[in-house]
């Protein structure tokens, strides 16, 4: 059975068997169906938003709720401009280009309006031992994946090289989701690969776990300054504790930025206002699909997303008294 078809299955199976344990069931039939765009099979989107639409379908009357495999951020806020979903996980910084219409969304804003800010990625910049990669300067001449087409992760890594002084044309490029990725760096047709996800990542978390790896980490602090120059506050710095994944030789300082669940500017304010309640009410359920749901706060919610929040969940913010509503 292939990767990442056999971990599909076992987020499922983790999802089916959290519901069954935790989650009374629905008796009335669903009147609405709504679609939450994730992110690839290898990262957390996709079980948390399995989770979340779980939750959703259990607790919230008349409503049923699907998670969508999607290449995620970009190609998320895309759909959410079609209407061709409904409520979507994205990067913060994929959503302030997709709201001012910038970069990837040039001339072109879109709609988004926030109702939670998740957990923090970390900027992963994986490789592993014989690759002579130890500074992001050693990419220079090394098949390197950014990242899937229409993914948050190659919005960021594009920046990070850039923040480097590495021209794309200096490095052989890839653009492959983290499962295929870690898979291309084991079998050695890829020297390192470029991930934005929480702690810990499914795939890069199989790579460490793999026999005969010995996966490293490259810095990636060192770049902050430049990115705040000309991004802002998006970014800040982070640490990847080597505790997360096996092998680690020390911590990981690098870049971390914000995940958002958005809607569409004219999604339904009551709904809005009950998916964002039952996510700070179920949140423990939530975190026993991933444990990055545990992360998820009141605190500061008010500065963490570069987007205005959707009145719905305004009416939430307001109710708990929290700062800045």
């Amino acid at each position: 059975m292939k990767r990442p078809i056999a971990l599909a299955l076992a987020v499922a199976a983790l999802i089916i068997a959290v519901s069954t344990s935790f989650w009374s069931p629905v008796t009335a039939g669903p009147a609405v169906r709504i679609s939450i765009a994730t992110g690839t099979t290898g990262g957390v989107y996709f079980p948390l938003g399995g989770g979340l639409a779980a939750l959703i379908s259990r607790h919230i009357p008349g409503v049923t709720a699907t998670a969508e495999v999607t290449p995620a951020s970009v190609d998320n806020m895309r759909l959410i401009q079609a209407k061709r979903t409904d409520v979507a996980m994205t990067l913060a910084d994929t959503a302030s280009d997709a709201f001012k219409g910038e970069d990837a969304f040039k001339g072109n804003p879109v709609p988004i309006r926030t109702l939670v800010p998740l957990y923090n990625n970390f900027n992963h910049l994986i490789t592993m031992e014989g690759t002579g990669i130890a500074t992001m300067a050693d990419l220079r001449g090394k098949r390197v994946s950014v990242g899937p087409p229409g993914s948050g992760t190659e919005v960021t890594a594009l920046r990070l090289l850039e923040a480097a002084g590495i021209p794309e044309r200096d490095i052989r490029r890839e653009r492959l989701a983290p499962a295929p990725s870690a898979d291309a760096l084991r079998d050695r047709r890829l020297d390192a690969f470029f991930w934005s996800g929480g702690l810990p990542t499914a795939a890069v978390l199989d790579l460490a776990v793999s026999p005969g790896v010995r996966i490293r980490l490259v810095p990636m602090d060192t770049l902050l300054g430049a990115l705040q120059r000309k991004y802002g506050n998006l970014y800040f710095r982070s640490v990847i504790l080597k505790e997360f994944y096996p092998g680690m030789p020390a911590d990981a300082p690098t870049v971390g930025v914000a995940n958002l669940l958005v809607v569409h500017q004219d999604f339904d304010a009551g709904l809005a206002y009950q998916i964002t309640k039952l996510i700070f009410e179920r949140r423990p359920d939530l975190a026993q699909v991933h444990k990055e749901a545990a992360n998820i706060t009141l605190t500061g919610a008010a500065t963490k997303s570069p987007v205005p929040y959707h009145p719905g969940a305004i009416r939430y913010y307001r109710e708990r008294n929290v700062e800045g509503f």
